[in-house]
């Protein structure tokens, strides 16, 4: 209830009818580029954009989408009622962190919850990782862990690099590592209904699955993460990849970022130049196109 914004996806044959209620409840319209209209109010202000897309924002969004937008134009209570639209069905849940970053290790979570444990998710607040700042999935990650079963599958650089060289494909090995995560959570739970935020065909993970003869339901979503249990893993996942940053960073002496930006090639050859190429083996992911431009930094220089 205390989101800064709201966004839903509309109908654009509705904007008539807004146009026409919201002079009328206060607002002054004006139609800057790309939206059919932007409304204005003290305290409120609410825009509609050509792709459908409606955002309120504002101290006072709380009653208008309450009272107005949600009964008159969604047609359902999502922001007023969230609870109400929770999959309490119990379930394990899994995403996975690191994958797009040259330095740290591809972090697997998997997380179960039951029906009571999904409402205390949703009043933990828990969300998709990528709406949480670091110290703050840290904070929550330390509050899973300690409520939830789960199952979180850290492979580090030298590891991963092993795996990568025998799968050859980055999405063959992470098929192998949710279906390794998956497996062994529903083994200690019992549980045979998972929810998984696709990241690749589905085929990749259910020959995984069969391949280890696990037997489970799996449903397989983009933007899995708006799932509790799944962003829960998510939050896992990501905990669990900057937690492996930090013990490298200490390890090495240097402070190993996130991504695949230039901070990440100055820090590659700083690595080279301390300890020597084979330094990348440990902390980087080598497959990555990220490493020639660090190698040529070093030759050259």
């Amino acid at each position: 209830m205390s989101s800064a914004s709201f966004t839903a996806k509309i109908d654009l044959k509705l904007a008539e009818k807004l146009l026409s209620d919201l002079p009328a409840q206060g607002f002054e319209l004006t139609k800057p580029p790309y939206t059919i209209f932007a409304a204005k109010k003290k305290g409120i202000s609410c825009t509609l954009y050509e792709s459908g897309n409606l955002v309120v924002q504002g101290k006072e969004m709380q009653e208008f989408i309450e009272f107005y937008l949600e009964p008159e134009i969604l047609h359902e209570f999502k922001f007023s009622h969230p609870e109400a639209h929770l999959n309490l069905v119990p379930h394990i849940g899994l995403d996975e962190a690191g994958k797009g970053d040259f330095f740290g290790p591809l972090c697997i979570g998997a997380v179960y919850a039951d029906e009571e444990g999904i409402k205390k998710l949703h009043q933990m607040g828990v969300k998709d990782s990528k709406r949480f700042s670091d110290e703050s999935i840290l904070k929550l990650a330390r509050k899973i862990r300690a409520a939830y079963p789960y199952v979180v599958i850290r492979l580090f650089p030298q590891k991963y690099n092993e795996l990568y060289g025998r799968f050859s494909n980055l999405n063959r090995l992470l098929g192998w590592a949710h279906a390794t995560a998956l497996g062994d959570l529903s083994e200690k739970t019992l549980c045979k209904k998972a929810i998984l935020d696709q990241f690749a065909e589905k085929s990749v993970v259910e020959t995984a699955l069969k391949q280890k003869r696990i037997d489970v339901e799996l449903e397989q979503r983009v933007r899995g993460e708006e799932d509790l249990v799944v962003a829960a893993a998510s939050i896992l996942a990501r905990a669990g990849f900057l937690e492996g940053l930090e013990k490298l960073s200490q390890e090495y002496g240097i402070p190993i970022p996130k991504g695949a930006a230039a901070i990440v090639i100055d820090t590659g050859v700083k690595l080279v130049e301390k300890y020597g190429r084979e330094v990348l083996d440990k902390v980087a992911k080598t497959h990555f196109k990220t490493l020639a431009e660090i190698l040529a930094k070093t030759s050259s220089d």
